[in-house]
């Protein structure tokens, strides 16, 4: 069940980097939930690779065959069927690496867990590709909790030495104006020092990390329960399914350690009959439940770990020492295609949430 997501929705996803095609099957949505195609296929335009110098030169048009569970516009309660068709690919790219195993890959642990019988080609079921159906699936969550108010976006916080601005008072308008962006960020002149950065590893045949930080607006009070089933806790398991995140932090995160209870606490007042908060340090979830302000957050994401300057690694057939140059299409920074990956698995979580406060009603 390594790759079912269960909760009030199930989510199956499956397929290899290489393989005929990948998808997703999603069984427990709502039937009569209205699904705008348009919108569905803008976010797997997010994601996919090829489109501009700073992403893999892999060409994939990840457009979304939805094969069952829609009828005239509408899911029909039926488990939603989303394919997606593999059209670029260079096995012969990977032959070495039978053998070879990839520093920072699951190639070693993926070859010992699954009995040498796995699909190395382009790292198999553990590629980063197998987020292009998560996509499909959070772009489905995403037309659910349109019509509950929610908005999500993100921007690139950080690539290697490179930050921009923290979210501020951000609104709906300025977050869908971030998911236009080939380059996500606050401030301008940002990007175009991350782009010469990640130009810069690229040339030199290495990679860079990022951090990302997302916000969902319009999420009511009272989402999520405590404990083992907590809002943070649905968010951080769909985050560490994403290849490539070693970390998450909500609101103030680590930051915490060097404030005191007077400067950590967010204050309540009465707007009207409303309740708000006057800060937000806690990132909008306090006790595993939404207190109704903008959900924040950041996740790490790591190195691409696919490059071509040469390392030390290891042949599993000789059981030797040896040397590793990568060849192939590599992204020199995964957190750009990971903005819209990011988004998806906060709106999966969101969905669910939804979904089971509804049945308190």
């Amino acid at each position: 069940m390594n790759s079912v997501y269960v909760g009030n929705i199930t989510i199956t996803i499956f397929g290899e980097s290489h393989g005929e095609a990948i998808g997703a099957v999603i069984d427990g949505l709502p039937p009569g939930l209205k699904l705008d195609l348009d919108s569905i296929n803008k976010e797997m335009d997010r994601r996919k690779p090829g489109s501009s110098k700073l992403t893999t030169m892999r060409r994939e048009s990840d457009q979304v065959s939805i094969v069952s569970g829609l009828f005239e516009g509408y899911t029909t309660g039926a488990p939603l069927c989303g394919l997606i068709y593999t059209e670029d690919k260079k096995s012969k790219d990977y032959s070495e690496l039978k053998v070879k195993m990839r520093p920072g890959h699951s190639d070693y642990p993926g070859n010992v867990h699954y009995r040498g019988f796995n699909d190395y080609r382009g790292g198999g079921h553990f590629s980063g590709r197998l987020t292009a159906p998560l996509v499909f699936a959070g772009a489905v969550a995403k037309e659910y909790l349109k019509q509950e108010g929610v908005v999500i976006g993100s921007h690139l916080k950080k690539i290697y030495n490179v930050e921009d601005k923290d979210f501020g008072s951000f609104g709906s308008e300025e977050l869908i104006r971030l998911s236009e962006m080939s380059i996500p960020v606050i401030d301008p002149e940002v990007g175009a020092k991350m782009e010469a950065v990640i130009l810069e590893a690229k040339h030199d045949e290495d990679s860079v990390g990022g951090e990302i930080e997302c916000m969902a607006l319009g999420v009511r009070v009272g989402i999520g329960s405590p404990l083992f089933n907590s809002l943070e806790s649905r968010i951080s398991s769909l985050m560490f399914s994403v290849p490539g995140v070693k970390g998450i932090s909500f609101g103030r995160g680590f930051g915490f350690v060097d404030l005191k209870g007077s400067e950590a606490n967010d204050p309540y007042y009465m707007a009207g009959e409303e309740v708000k908060v006057r800060s937000n340090n806690n990132g909008g979830i306090i006790g595993g439940i939404s207190v109704g302000a903008p959900i924040v957050f950041k996740v790490a994401m790591k190195p691409t770990p696919s490059i071509s300057k040469k390392q030390e690694t290891i042949n599993l057939e000789t059981k030797t020492n040896t040397e590793l140059e990568i060849t192939g299409r590599h992204d020199p920074c995964i957190a750009i295609r990971g903005v819209p990956v990011v988004e998806a698995a906060l709106a999966i979580a969101l969905f669910d949430a939804y979904l089971e406060d509804k049945k308190w009603n």
